[in-house]
């Protein structure tokens, strides 16, 4: 079963994300995978992950990422928010988490929850 992924990190998350990727990246290649701008050129730069990108998260990346969401494109979100630092575009963050959980779509948003997620679909896949 292949899984589809998003990925998104706050400025001060997105080494978080690195790690994260860098620790499931066998499981992680073989999912389909969608993050927001930087953290997607990270993710293919740093971990060698193909990743489809999408704008920037405050360029509407976030609100991209939700209306796939909404059509049924991604299976789960992993957004690594910072949650000391105010984000300009805070209604498109609150947006996306909302549709995810209208949809009843599993959302990752600190590392704990990250590897909780993740090991599960990891073992699902197995």
């Amino acid at each position: 079963m292949t899984f589809r992924i998003a990925l998104i990190a706050h400025d001060k998350k997105k080494d978080d994300m690195i790690t994260l990727a860098s620790e499931y990246r066998a499981f992680l290649s073989g999912c389909t995978l969608v993050a927001t701008g930087t953290t997607g050129g990270r993710l293919q730069d740093e971990v060698g992950l193909t990743v489809e990108r999408k704008h920037s998260g405050p360029f509407g990346g976030d609100l991209q990422i939700g209306a796939l969401l909404v059509e049924g494109q991604i299976d789960c979100v992993i957004f690594l928010r910072d949650p000391m630092t105010p984000q300009p575009h805070e209604p498109d963050i609150n947006a996306l988490v909302r549709a995810c959980d209208v949809h009843n779509t599993p959302c990752a948003t600190n590392m704990a929850s990250a590897h909780l997620v993740l090991s599960q679909l990891q073992q699902r896949a197995a």
